[in-house]
């Protein structure tokens, strides 16, 4: 794998909106004049790239007229996303700010068998005009994503990491990040930042992807920027509890505690939620990345038996820091 972009002093900023489901949008238009106001407001605050929660496409179910539920009311999102995509698109062209649009059903054929994936778009401005689409497909389900679930969807199968103006970055969304045989699978990419969509109905459901989201940041020795949705949504879909975080490696140079930035878990909140904007210190990051404190470097632990009685246990071999 080549090696990454040499650092430099320059800082990224990300912003981290925590959408208020609960606040009001009367249609397609509307909604696109809150997204473009989010990103005119994170743009004067210097951010790079703007990210939005898990199932953000739940804001859209207020314009629906009939009550629907399950595949119905999944197959409705993807098809507002369908409709509202090239409109973000062109809003991310005009602002030149990259977009994690949080995440929407998607309609996709496996079989022939027709569903949904959970879907994060991220949209990127390029230096020559264009704009570059790229996409996370969620892997592991809830049990409301499972088949027999309030919001079926198919699993996808691939973590792709892309280089975003200097920085390599993978998004994983909600569930994903709990899961360590995922972050095992992304220890040799040499991640500057993971991006974590997320979407929680409870505070025992934002402390298990934030928490382990900050375990993440010191197993991959990377950034880890979380945000969540707030508030109620519409058909009667129930309420959200989240917030949003920066999570760093835990070392002197680097603040100690892991915790950059964050804003606390809310369940409601007034206007379109709050926007957490966070430096990404990429060139500190890898400084300290090649002089970490305790990271041995990548480690997947092929190597650890596990014993049984007095039966011994391999040491296992590191790999050299990165």
């Amino acid at each position: 794998m080549p090696e990454a972009a040499p650092a430099t002093e320059t800082q990224l900023k990300i912003a981290l909106w925590a959408l208020n489901m609960q606040h009001r949008v009367a249609d397609r238009a509307a909604w696109l004049q809150l997204l473009e106001a989010q990103m005119l407001d994170a743009g004067r605050q210097g951010a790079d790239l703007l990210v939005l929660p898990e199932y953000a496409s739940g804001h859209w179910l207020q314009w629906a007229e009939q009550p629907m539920t399950g595949p119905v009311l999944m197959n409705r999102m993807a098809a507002e996303g369908a409709a509202l995509l090239p409109e973000i698109e062109l809003l991310v062209m005009r602002h030149r700010i990259g977009l994690v649009a949080g995440t929407m059903p998607v309609a996709a054929a496996r079989d022939r068998d027709l569903g949904n994936v959970n879907r994060a778009w991220v949209l990127l401005p390029e230096a020559d005009g264009t704009l570059r689409r790229l996409h996370h497909d969620k892997l592991v389900p809830t049990p409301a994503e499972r088949a027999n679930g309030d919001w079926p969807i198919r699993l996808g199968a691939r973590v792709a990491p892309f280089e975003y103006r200097g920085a390599r970055v993978a998004v994983l969304i909600c569930l994903d990040v709990e899961m360590p045989a995922v972050a095992a699978k992304l220890q040799d990419q040499k991640l500057d930042l993971l991006i974590v969509p997320s979407m929680t109905a409870q505070l025992s459901g934002y402390h298990r992807v934030f928490d382990c989201a900050k375990a993440r940041a010191i197993e991959l020795f990377c950034a880890v920027a979380a945000v969540g949705a707030i508030g109620e949504m519409a058909q009667n879909q129930g309420g959200n509890c989240s917030g949003a975080a920066m999570f760093l490696p835990c070392e002197m140079h680097l603040g100690a505690t892991g915790r950059a930035a964050a804003i606390a878990p809310q369940s409601s909140v007034d206007g379109p939620g709050p926007m957490l904007v966070a430096d990404l210190p990429l060139a500190a990051l890898r400084r300290a990345r090649r002089h970490a404190e305790a990271w041995p470097g990548p480690f997947d632990g092929a190597e650890v038996e596990i014993g049984h009685g007095d039966a011994p246990v391999p040491i296992p071999r590191f790999g050299a820091a990165q």
